[in-house]
Formats: structure tokens, sequence, C-alpha cells
């Protein structure tokens, strides 16, 4: 297949020597844990935590009507869509914040920029000023994300009918948003023939009223969808069939459904890292080719595989996860015992094409042979991290409660339609292919889980009471009583024990951020495994780590339940994430010192556990040796 994103650059960017890196996100979902004596841990009105775009700049910046030189400084975009500037000579870490409506001289600046490239009178020059101040409330400035310009433009002419303005035109609109967020680059995303134009580093506010509309939209349209739709898809034309993938036999396109449906998709798309791509793969080292096959039929092998990962990857970069099943059903020829009347599961053009670039019956012997199946683990270990990396790019991140039931819906699909595509394969090469989706499966719903208990985690640290009961009840746990209980198991040394009892306290009477509890466990755990690094056995290290730090961690909460602890609620709920982000820094700790994909880390262990309960022999290589936890 053809690349799916093609890249059109538009103006040059402002902030050339400098980075944007979003420091901190507000939550706004509702509840799901919750304690008696504490109160929720989460207010269904919504958090007060605020976001903090930092760049990195040298330019003059506007600031309440006042040129100021910035050298080395930051420019700060708040809530409110202010520029200000926070001094960072001495990296205090302290940024300046400002939650107050944007500053007349940036608005003025943009509308003088206007009126001399297009010649606006006075009286349009006066509502602009809304205009610009309605962009700066509802959007900011963000790394790795895009909004299709459609979708803004629709924003705006709704809010002009709201408020009974008169809208400019798409072009006007555009020199709009590029005179108040300066620096946006233009992408054309999506499959030929359904491409739009994205601006690339911009996104809704997470506070802006914008986001509860789209998941208003999404409700009413999923209540709007028939349970089952009959589809249509030309899973080998990736190009053009995508667009298809929503689209019932019944039903015409164009529909406001449809366009709900797409629209509601387009906002959740912006939490995505849409600029993954699929890593090299390798080529398949095989010394003597399987019996009626030649060099030629592995190089199709390759050429086809490549194409259908990368039409996996476009589907998931557009939320269309349906479609995964008709493209693995298209790759291994799958053949329903019983056709469903009036469906059609892959047109026969397709398959004819793909017949006769690689027959069925060499597929199925290349299969059998073990180059191919480590080669094909192995593409399949990169591709499935790639994919995590775009649906997960930061677990810590707050998603929307509608995409992450997506993502989990999907995770528990995986198996059941890669099986059942596969129904005429080799087994050898099944219990290869679920191994490695087993893992990307379990991957998903265990970052979607530990997204969840963040955002949870992020209310109790942010409550001042909270923190200060938690902190009386630590103080009454006797730590020498579970010190000396602990170390006939975990054999640790005290001093660091003692050290880590110390750093937590400290840390937790500070009230540090979600983002500081993760910067702290990093550390401790990169302490903990320092004198294993570059050795062979690090990953049982890192593995013994981890249940050491879950046997101290469960003696602690085992005190604070014996004395009934006030704050017990918040100390269960920040053990629960503490021990799964853990996990989740261990994980990439391991794949980073073996050379793996995490992915690849926890599929090993899966093929393995596979391999001895058919009672198989485990191969070296890709699920052959379990290196990982």
């Amino acid at each position: 297949y053809p690349a799916q994103v093609q890249y059109v650059e538009g103006s040059d960017t402002v902030y050339t020597n400098g980075a944007i890196r979003t420091t901190t996100y507000p939550y706004t979902e509702t509840q799901m844990y919750s304690q008696n004596t504490g109160g929720n841990y989460f207010d269904t009105q919504g958090s007060s935590a605020q976001v903090t775009t930092v760049v990195s700049s040298h330019s003059m910046v506007g600031t309440g009507g006042i040129q100021m030189g910035v050298t080395g400084g930051q420019l700060i975009s708040s809530s409110g869509g202010t520029y200000l500037i926070g001094n960072s000579m001495e990296n205090s870490g302290h940024s300046v914040t400002h939650t107050t409506r944007a500053s007349p001289a940036t608005i003025e600046m943009a509308i003088e920029t206007l009126q001399k490239s297009d010649g606006l009178s006075t009286h349009r020059s006066s509502l602009l000023n809304s205009h610009l101040q309605w962009l700066l409330d509802n959007y900011e400035t963000a790394e790795g994300v895009s909004l299709p310009r459609s979708t803004l433009y629709n924003h705006y002419l709704r809010h002009c009918q709201e408020h009974k303005l008169d809208p400019v035109n798409a072009a006007s609109f555009g020199k709009l948003i590029r005179s108040i967020f300066m620096g946006l680059r233009t992408r054309r995303l999506g499959t030929r023939g359904n491409s739009k134009y994205h601006y690339y580093g911009i996104r809704v506010k997470p506070d802006s009223p914008l986001n509860r509309l789209q998941e208003d939209m999404q409700y009413m349209a999923m209540r709007q969808q028939p349970m089952q739709q009959k589809q249509r898809y030309k899973p080998m034309q990736k190009v053009d069939g995508v667009a298809d993938g929503f689209t019932g036999s019944g039903q015409q396109t164009g529909t406001s459904v449809e366009q709900t449906v797409i629209a509601q998709s387009q906002h959740h798309q912006q939490f995505l890292d849409a600029s993954r791509a699929l890593p090299e793969f390798g080529e398949v080292e095989i010394s003597s080719l399987p019996d009626g096959t030649t060099f030629e039929d592995i190089k199709s092998l390759q050429s086809l595989y490549r194409e259908h990962c990368e039409a996996i990857l476009d589907v998931v970069v557009n939320l269309q996860f349906s479609l995964i099943e008709k493209l693995w059903q298209t790759f291994w020829r799958y053949s329903p015992s019983t056709p469903t009347d009036g469906t059609t599961i892959t047109e026969s053009s397709n398959l004819s094409e793909i017949e006769s670039r690689l027959p069925k019956a060499k597929l199925i012997t290349l299969c059998k042979h073990e180059s191919i199946l480590k080669w094909m683990c192995n593409c399949d270990h990169g591709m499935y991290q790639a994919l995590v990396e775009i649906l997960i790019p930061d677990v810590l991140r707050p998603i929307p409660s509608a995409l992450t039931q997506a993502i989990r819906n999907f995770a528990k699909s995986l198996e059941g339609w890669l099986s059942n595509a596969m129904n005429n394969i080799p087994q050898r090469m099944i219990q290869t292919k679920v191994a490695a989706v087993s893992a990307f499966a379990q991957t998903l719903r265990r970052y979607t889980s530990l997204n969840h208990l963040a955002q949870a985690a992020r209310a109790v640290l942010q409550n001042t009471s909270q923190i200060n009961q938690m902190l009386n009840d630590l103080n009454r746990v006797d730590f020498a009583n579970v010190q000396e209980q602990a170390s006939w198991v975990c054999q640790c040394d005290d001093n660091m024990v003692q050290r880590l009892e110390t750093d937590f306290k400290m840390t937790l009477q500070q009230q540090s951020t979600l983002e500081q509890w993760a910067a702290w466990l990093d550390n401790v755990m990169m302490q903990a495994l320092k004198p294993y690094e570059g050795r062979p056995s690090f990953p049982k290290a890192a593995r013994q780590f981890l249940l050491k730090w879950s046997f101290y961690s469960s003696m602690v909460i085992r005190d604070l339940t014996l004395r009934s602890a006030a704050s017990f609620g918040s100390f269960h709920l920040i053990r629960l994430l503490y021990d799964e982000y853990m996990f989740y820094l261990v994980e990439h700790r391991v794949a980073q010192a073996t050379g793996e994909t995490p992915i690849a880390v926890m599929g090993e262990v899966r093929e393995a556990k596979e391999l001895r309960s058919t009672r198989l022999r485990p191969r070296r290589g890709c699920g052959g040796i379990v290196r990982g936890l």
C-alpha cells in the first residue's frame, strides 16, 4: 500500500530554538474510587488543576501591551490562553501561571497583522476581537497532536451561530488561527481519497466546553447506531476501503449519525500520537528454502506483510478498530464454513491479487518454517509496540472515558478475531501470533487501568486535608516492626529501607504532584537496579525488586488496616497506582536492557507458557528464551 500520511508543511515555526512540553494536565472525568471517611476522590464538577504549556523561546513577547525581550526564558500558555513570561535562568522549576483572559496586546497584534494583510475595516476588526478571544479560550498548543481544519471551523461556526456573530470564511478563519497560534504546521492525514488537512500542534483545551460537546455528540451517535451493521469492506484496498468501514449496507454515507461519529473520532484523535510509524522489519534469515517455495515467495510474503501491518496502523490511527478483523481475514485467506447471505467478507478481486502474489498453499508452507515464525514474531512485537504508543502515548495523561472504553473493548476482541481469521493456518503459527496479540491486548488493558488509577490518585494528591491525614496515619506505622518481618523474606539493606521511608514521607509532606511522584518512583527503581546494570541477571533482579516492593507495601497497608487508619482508602488507592506504575517502569527498563520492546518482553512469557502447555520445546529467539518478566 502507499504511505497513509502525506506531510504538507505550512509556515515555518516561530519557536525554532524551543520545544513544547506539556507539564501538567487536568482531569474532569467522573469518580470511580471513593471512601466513606475522606469524601470523594473526584469532584464531579471537574478538577481545578491547571494546564500549563511551557515553551522555551528566544523571541519578543507582548504582555499587557509591553514588549519584553526573553532570553532563555519561558513562554507559558495558561488555561486562559495568555502568554506570560517566567524566568528559567535558575531552573527553579517554578513557572509563572495565569488563569485570566488573553492580554489585549496579544489580540491587538493579531488584528494588526490581519489588517495589514487583508485590509480589514475598523468595524470588522472589532468583531475579530471576540473571535480571537474565543480561540484562545478553547484551544492551546501541544506537541504531537492535531485537529482537522474542518473540525475547528465547524466549532467556530457553531460559536458564531450561538452568539449571533457574522462568521468569516474558511480562508480568513485559517489566518485567524495562524495569527494567534503562530508556528502551526499543516499536515494532510488520512487515507488517500479520504484525507483531510489538519493543524498539527494544537488541541482543544481540557477544560473547554467543546470537550463536553464532543462527548454528548458521541453519546447520541452511539444511541442511534443499530446494534449490528452489515459491513462491506475491501481490506486490501487500504487506501479506499477504510472510509467504508463504518458505512452499513442499509445506510447512506453522509448521514448525520455517521458525521457525528466521525467528528467524535476526530476529537479523540488529538489524544493519540499519530506521528508514530512502523519500525523497520528485518530480513528473513533463512538458510534453506521450504519445499515448493522460492526466494521470490519469501520476498512476496515480506512485502505483503509490511503492507498488511501498515493497513492495521492506518485503521488504528483513525480509531476504526472493527476493521482489524477484516484485515486479518483477508491476509490469512479466511473462508467461513457457512457463508452469510448479504455479507461480503472479502472482495474476490482483492483475493485474486493476493493469490497471484503469494498463493495460499505457499503461505501455509512458509508458516511452518522456523525462520518465518521468528521473523513474523519480531514484526508483530514492533508493530504492536508502535500501536500502544499511538493509543496511549502517556499513561499519566488524562484520556476521555469514551476513548478508554473503546480501547478496552478493542483489546477484549483481539484474540478472538485473530484466532478465527487463522482457522486454516498451521497451529505453530497461530500460537506465535496469538501470543503476540495477547501481550498487546494485556498491555492495553494494563495501561488503561493504570491511567484511570492515575487520575483517581491525582485528585487525592491535590487534597491538602487528605495528605495531612495520610501523614498522621503514616507516622503511627511501626516501620521497625515492618522491616523486621519483611527482612527475612526480602533480605533488603536496612539503610536503604530507612531511606525510602524518609523520602516517601518527605515527598508526601511536600504535596508533590503526580508527575513528581512518578519521577520519585523512577529514581527508586533506578537506584535499586543500578548494581545489576549490564549483567545477564538484570531481568531476574528486576522481577525480584517488584516482588520486594509489593511485599513491603502490603506490610504497610496491613499495619494501616489493623490501626483502622482514617486514610486507609487513600493509601489503598495510592498503593495500587504505585505498584502498577512500578511494574510499568520495570517492564520498560527490562526491555531496554535486553534490547527488546516491552511487548516482546511480555509476549515471550505468554508464548513460553503456551508452548509448555502444548508440550512443545521452546525455540531460541523470539519467544524461545524468556528474558523478561
